[in-house]
């Protein structure tokens, strides 16, 4: 086999691991992790092999060139951004994990531009997103009519069931997902020069896709989709070829989402967790102020990557709202500046305002030239336009929610950007750059670098996320699990969680009142140190020292955990609830009292808030001894 055939084979390779990645992604609950399991573990190693087999196709080939569109020095100026921020981070984990997905999309974007863009690797990769597409609404569909609430093997989440989610948890991600995609069916169907039988069956997967996209119920996903098609339609409708295929597509669209509405309204119950869900979803907006403020003190470069939930419990409101973990803004433009700051977000914003200049500059290039008797159909002109405005649907999306953190619509999202992007080389040839000596070195140096990181990072954190899992199937408090848990630290010593799950689960063992409970305290002790040492800002391994403290007699020594807590989290139910507990053990029955009062102000729920519901009546008794005895 000469270097020729070699070469050809490398880029089928690369092409088949990128259809692995987009396939996979969204099947495995959106790359979101699961019952202790990280799904992106699969994406790392997928995208570490894409990287050997680039490196392989560079090297056996002297005149292997590079497509550099002018996009790609925005994307590369925040990788550097992201490393450089990550160096800096106060939270390392968090910040490592977020930076290398980072690094991820990164290396697809790259790979994806210099080595799928021929037309018929961008036509292979177009029609397999369209037709999975159209299997994820199906599914959808199913879930929605038949009221099947599970995604492969998991039940799902209470907010989330009666609606369709096809292999995503959440509705909400499976209609950005969706919404990125319909415009590329339609624009194929449309615009494209295919045969009559694929036209036909592309048709179809646009409508199931929009079917999809109205079972999943989600507002903001519905709002994207309508912005979106009135752009389409708006300029389809604009050209007299395709003015009679889009008002009959815009009809059978209408009368679709109708028929939704109108069976839905038959069974009354059919909205029930619509009004839950919509209930819910208005917390969102009461994120966005703890989001501004975290930005407002760290403006110019953030809190940290991925620190705005770590960050969020020192800036959150006294409301019985928002008492859950967030982990999210529910806004990617406020998450991203509260993140990385202005720098970062000007940085993004670079990205895709070159990105879409790319576009509109580049679009006479990719269309076929017309003539007056009929308009000439052409695939890369359908694909940059359903690309682009795919990329738009979630943009505009992503003012309400979260979809760009979903790593599987990130990833179909930076496929997209890189496809369109990789057709502005028809707008000249200088974005061609034959890798010669000295070009070589920096290239070869920099795949490498990605090469040598990546790879036993992913290593890591597979070995990590297995003894995670692990944990989770393992007999609770058993020595199996406390084992898993340990081993899970040892894969990533950096990890704040995980040394504090293998402190809770010592303690709990230590207060079943054995006989070595307080070696085991002492133990948990040291683990909650790390934690604390790991992550400053979390309140939950000072409070859980602080009830070792307590439980080991050391009362007084405990205090300076609570106060510490109380300053990172001052308006949780559970900190209230611990203090409460805290001022019990030292017989300050009437702070307590307030504190325990204070907790159910915040979170009235039994079952979620059980320490002051079972402590009130006793802190009332103790309070009336005292009274009897003065």
């Amino acid at each position: 086999m000469d270097c020729e055939q070699l070469d050809t084979w490398c880029e089928k390779g690369i092409l088949a691991v990128v259809v692995a990645i987009l396939v996979y992604s969204p099947l495995a609950f959106g790359t979101v992790p699961q019952t202790g399991f990280d799904y992106f573990v699969i994406v790392e190693w997928l995208t570490v092999a894409a990287l050997v087999i680039w490196l392989v196709r560079f090297c056996i080939n002297p005149k292997h060139r590079l497509l550099w569109p002018p996009v790609c020095w925005a994307v590369l100026a925040f990788i550097a951004y992201a490393i450089a921020r990550y160096l800096t981070a106060n939270v390392e984990f968090l910040a490592r994990q977020e930076m290398i997905k980072v690094l991820v999309y990164g290396v697809l974007f790259f790979t994806i531009v210099n080595n799928l863009h021929r037309q018929e690797t961008t036509q292979i990769v177009g029609l397999v997103l369209i037709f999975l597409a159209m299997t994820l609404s199906l599914l959808a569909v199913y879930q929605f009519l038949t009221g099947y609430d599970y995604v492969w093997n998991l039940y799902k989440p209470e907010g989330y069931r009666k609606r369709g989610s096809g292999t995503f948890m959440c509705p909400n991600n499976l209609a950005g997902y969706l919404e990125m995609v319909l415009p590329l069916a339609l624009a194929f169907t449309i615009t494209g020069r295919f045969e009559h039988v694929m036209k036909i069956l592309l048709g179809y997967a646009a409508l199931a896709i929009f079917t999809g996209i109205t079972v999943t119920i989600s507002r903001a996903g519905w709002l994207a989709t309508g912005v979106t098609l009135g752009v389409m339609f708006v300029w389809l409708v604009r050209q007299r070829d395709y003015r009679k295929q889009a008002l009959a597509i815009l009809a059978a669209l209408g009368a679709i989402f109708a028929v939704f509405f109108w069976k839905a309204e038959m069974p009354p119950d059919r909205f029930e967790r619509f009004t839950l869900a919509a209930q819910v979803e208005d917390v969102r907006f009461r994120l966005w102020a703890p989001a501004l403020a975290i930005w407002k003190d760290h403006f110019w470069f953030g809190a940290g990557p991925a620190h705005f939930d770590v960050r969020f419990r020192q800036y959150r409101p006294a409301e019985p709202e928002l008492q859950l973990r967030p982990e999210r803004v529910h806004n990617d433009y406020l998450n991203t500046l509260s993140d990385w700051g202005l720098t970062g977000g000007l940085l993004v914003f670079l990205c895709w305002g070159i990105f879409y200049y790319q576009v509109f500059t580049g679009w006479k290039y990719v269309q076929r030239s017309q003539n007056d008797l009929a308009a000439k159909r052409s695939n890369k002109a359908a694909f940059v336009s359903g690309g682009a405005l795919g990329l738009l649907a979630i943009l505009v999306h992503s003012f309400l929610d979260f979809n760009m953190h979903v790593p599987a619509n990130a990833i179909l999202a930076v496929a997209l950007m890189a496809l369109v992007a990789a057709h502005y080389r028809f707008a000249s040839e200088k974005y061609w750059h034959t890798v010669r000596w000295p070009l070589r070195i920096p290239v070869t140096f920099t795949l490498l670098a990605a090469l040598g990181y990546l790879g036993p990072q992913a290593w890591k954190h597979s070995a990590q996320s297995y003894w995670r899992a692990k944990s989770e199937t393992s007999e609770e408090l058993s020595d199996s699990h406390i084992a898993a848990l340990k081993k899970s630290w040892d894969a990533d010593n950096r990890d704040s969680e995980a040394a504090f799950r293998v402190g809770e689960a010592l303690r709990l063992r230590s207060w079943q009142g054995q006989e070595d409970y307080k070696a085991l305290a002492q133990q948990a002790m040291e683990w909650f140190d790390r934690a604390i040492k790991l992550n400053p800002y979390d309140p939950y391994p000072l409070l859980r020292h602080g009830m070792c403290l307590h439980w080991l007699g050391r009362h007084q020594e405990a205090a300076s955990d609570f106060e510490k807590a109380e300053q990172l989290d001052p308006n949780s139910y559970n900190t209230e609830a611990c203090l409460g507990w805290h001022y019990f053990q030292l017989e300050d029955y009437v702070t307590a009292k307030k504190r325990f009062e204070r907790s159910l102000t915040l979170l009235r729920d039994a079952k979620r808030n059980p320490i002051p519901f079972s402590y009130l009546k006793i802190v009332a008794e103790k309070l009336k001894e005292t009274a009897a005895d003065k």
